[in-house]
């Protein structure tokens, strides 16, 4: 679910229209966040077994080519214009960042061999020498300048500006160093360096492209093991192996990868089984039986970091009481809808992010800081007493939905109901596509909506990729919720560079948002691949949209 906004001070719309429209469109599942039965993720109960998978068998060669399916074809290729996952899952393998986002969900270098921090508000960065563009040209600290300055340019309007909110200037203060200063401590700054907010295009390339920069024709010139080939308007885009790349443990093992776009999901699972297609991210949940099955090929599950979250947009109607918010998700049956929605391969969410998304927190920290957040376990009779201690029977709330796939008819069905059970009058707004995107960007478009869906994803390991967005005035604080305390906590574990001290702040701000609900948390669910009998390698995780996982995939025989 992107993010970023228009204007310096929002916050990252397009994740949640990723969400909206890029997972539902993908037909159900699209990146939700998860866990094994059993297993890692922020389960309130088990789900139907299923295991998540590390890796794949590795490859016995090198591929002469292979194909893969996009739900959608990219509106660009621009890094700055990117945060939804068709583009992202194209980029991930012929640009990169400064650092880099492993499949387990850590960070190591990349374009920068090594980062420092001298000073709360300073960030240096050693760039590698010796690495070239795909025109053949070397990487230069100016490159790098260029190409972070542009999230800075309201005239690119990047949707990534929101993290470099607090940044004051980028500057070369050496042949091959780049400082960042900030004009406040930003512990998450440097993290987003791993994602698309860190990524280094050719200076030259940028000044000579301009607004046709990531277009059909120009395409991109980058770093990564992969570079742009071609793209047909409507078809594919096709990369092919960089002969020149830096890091030989990510050699591609293929000359060649074509994107082929497959909106409609049979037509995709069709031609995963016919072999036509070798594989694909983002499965839709109602082919897991037939394609776990499958004589084609394999399907796995991997790492995530998505919630799927019923959004209150209106906190002046009925929802406005925090009990009726707390009363309306007890009465929503979660396991029910992973059972009817994504095939039993979920867990019901106890937060609105998942376990994953803490890194380097010891899991006995983990445990202790998570311990007192308040649980919901489904009890409609509990839930309708709770509501109507509240004064809100017969109190009409609007639920906004959109006909993309069966899952988002289940859950909308799942929360109309649990409206009904609590004493409230639920209406069903149907909407097209298009409208329903609106939502995320167009606070007019969201007028008499009170609940409606996102499939909110994390691009960095840490919580507040999450709670800034619930900031007081955040552009992506849809309904307008507002917690000094929250506030103050979120602020806190922003400035907070030491790990303890970080986490802390962040559960307060967890704790909050979960007594309050400003949005309802669902459940989350694996990353879903399916590798067909040529090809095997990838590494099943939420890092696909970030790390070059096309050059690991070689042949199985």
């Amino acid at each position: 679910m992107p993010r970023t906004s228009p204007t310096p001070s929002s916050h990252r719309p397009r994740r949640s229209v990723a969400a909206a429209l890029g997972l539902l469109s993908a037909l159900a599942l699209t990146a939700c966040s998860g866990t094994a039965a059993g297993g890692t993720g922020t389960g309130g109960s088990s789900a139907a077994a299923y295991q998540l998978t590390a890796d794949t068998p590795p490859s016995k060669g090198d591929l002469k080519s292979f194909t893969w399916s996009l739900y959608a074809e990219p509106t660009s290729l621009d890094y700055a214009q990117s945060f939804d996952y068709p583009p992202n899952t194209v980029l991930a393998n012929v640009c990169e960042g400064l650092l880099r986002w492993n499949p387990d969900l850590t960070v190591s270098p990349g374009l920068a061999t090594s980062y420092a921090n001298p000073t709360p508000t300073t960030w240096v960065y050693t760039i590698r020498s010796g690495v070239h563009f795909h025109d053949g040209t070397l990487l230069t600290a100016d490159d790098v300048v260029a190409s972070l300055r542009r999230n800075l340019d309201p005239s690119v309007n990047s949707v990534w500006a929101y993290p470099f909110r607090n940044v004051k200037s980028v500057e070369k203060t050496a042949p091959m160093q780049v400082t960042v200063q900030l004009t406040r401590p930003d512990s998450t700054f440097n993290k987003y360096m791993a994602a698309s907010p860190g990524t280094v295009e050719s200076a030259a390339t940028l000044a000579k492209d301009g607004s046709s920069y990531g277009n059909p024709t120009d395409g991109v010139n980058c770093t990564g093991p992969f570079s742009f080939a071609s793209w047909k308007p409507g078809q594919s885009i096709t990369l092919k192996r960089f002969a020149g790349y830096w890091d030989p443990s990510l050699r591609a093992k293929a000359g060649q990868v074509t994107f082929v776009f497959l909106p409609d999901s049979t037509a995709r699972v069709n031609a995963f089984e016919t072999g036509e297609v070798d594989g694909g991210w983002m499965l839709p949940p109602d082919s897991y039986g037939q394609l776990a099955s499958s004589s084609a090929g394999r399907l796995y599950f991997g790492q995530n970091t998505t919630v799927a979250d019923e959004v209150v947009n209106n906190l002046k109607g009925p929802l406005g009481n925090a009990k009726v918010r707390q009363a309306l998700l007890m009465a929503i049956d979660r396991q029910g809808i992973i059972k009817a929605g994504v095939s039993g391969v979920g867990d019901v969410a106890d937060s609105l992010v998942t376990r994953n998304n803490w890194s380097g927190v010891p899991q006995s920290t983990l445990d202790g800081l998570l311990k007192d957040l308040p649980g919901y376990p489904y009890d409609p009779t509990k839930a309708k007493a709770l509501a109507a201690s509240a004064g809100v029977r017969g109190q009409q709330v609007v639920i906004a939905t959109s006909p993309l796939d069966s899952q988002t008819t289940i859950i909308t069905q799942a929360v109309a109901q649990a409206a009904t059970a609590i004493g409230l009058k639920p209406v069903i707004d149907t909407v097209s596509a298009d409208k329903y995107t609106a939502l995320f960007t167009d606070p007019a478009a969201r007028k008499g909506i009170d609940l409606f869906l996102t499939f909110w994803y994390t691009s960095i390991t840490d919580p507040l990729d999450m709670y800034t967005s619930l900031e007081t005035g955040a552009y992506s604080n849809y309904g307008n919720w507002s917690d000094p305390q929250f506030d103050a906590a979120v602020n806190q574990a922003v400035g907070a560079y030491d790990p303890a001290t970080h986490a802390a702040a962040t559960a307060r701000a967890q704790q909050i948002a979960m007594e309050q609900l400003p949005w309802l948390p669902l459940y989350t669910t694996p990353v879903s691949v399916f590798l067909g009998n040529r090809v095997t390698g990838v590494k099943p995780s939420i890092d696909y949209l970030y790390y070059p996982w096309a050059a690991e995939i070689g042949a199985r025989q």
